[in-house]
């Protein structure tokens, strides 16, 4: 049970610096294809078997940029993430629902894995967010979902309604013979550098760790009491040791990606 509180005053800004939500990105991209419309989507038009990096930088770069960018870098990163989703919509066919990239609810739900994975993670590092603040990082945090033609008014008006809105649409998740293929492609990728081969894993412990149970058994994935207890044991470390690293260290991926991003555009 988290009984730690946050700092007081904190911000979207403070909360999205944290290089930790790098072990909570496959937590996202597994509630994101757990959803039957976006899963068939990301089936069809996606390969993580041999592009699982690209990937990776493409959202984390969107991410950093929503939230930190200038609004004309902003503008770059949106027109690129509009031309990779241009392509990317199908009729229905079959028991497969009709899906469209460009489809707000569709990509409330991308935005909503992203900013409950990383609420998840900062509570879990750093202690429960004051509900004094807690509402209006929700509000700054919409922006992920403006970036993806998310209208403000499709957010969930208020952090409560955006619980049941999250409670519904777990509900609904449908993992089914395809999104499952996908999921093996994140949890034990081929094409990604010698060295995260070493870390996999662990980060894969923790990507099945950090998903609800039910979203768990939807994938088919293992998981007992011995694996429960590697879980809580390498949090008990984690939270022990990240909280107390240089902030400078802990916001490094971010510094990263914004160099990257800026240099990219001149």
């Amino acid at each position: 049970m988290r009984t730690r509180q946050a700092p007081i005053g904190i911000t979207a800004k403070d909360i999205a610096a944290e290089a930790v939500y790098l072990a909570g990105g496959g937590r996202a991209l597994l509630l994101q294809i757990a959803h039957p419309a976006v899963g068939r989507g990301v089936a069809e038009h996606s390969d993580f078997a041999t592009r699982m990096m690209d990937r990776l930088h493409a959202t984390m770069t969107f991410v950093y940029a929503s939230v930190y960018a200038t609004p004309e870098e902003l503008a770059v990163v949106r027109r690129s993430v509009n031309r990779a989703h241009s392509p990317v919509r199908a009729q229905a066919a079959g028991d497969g629902p009709a899906y469209n990239a460009f489809d707000p609810q569709l990509q409330l739900w991308v935005a909503a894995t992203l900013y409950a994975t990383m609420i998840d993670l900062y509570e879990r590092f750093f202690g429960m967010i004051r509900d004094a603040d807690a509402e209006r990082i929700y509000r700054e945090f919409t922006v992920l979902g403006s970036s993806l033609q998310v209208p403000p008014d499709a957010w969930p008006q208020s952090r409560a309604a955006f619980e049941e809105y999250w409670r519904d649409r777990l509900a609904e998740l449908r993992p089914n013979a395809d999104t499952k293929r996908v999921a093996r492609q994140i949890l034990y990728p081929s094409a990604i550098p010698w060295w995260m081969r070493a870390l996999f894993p662990q980060a894969r412990l923790v990507t099945v760790g950090l998903l609800p149970p039910e979203v768990r058994t939807g994938f088919g994935l293992a998981w007992d009491d011995r694996l429960q207890t590697r879980f809580d044991r390498w949090m008990r470390w984690a939270v022990l040791i990240y909280p107390r690293l240089p902030a400078r260290l802990r916001h490094s991926p971010r510094d990263a990606y914004l160099k990257r991003l800026r240099a990219s555009i001149g």
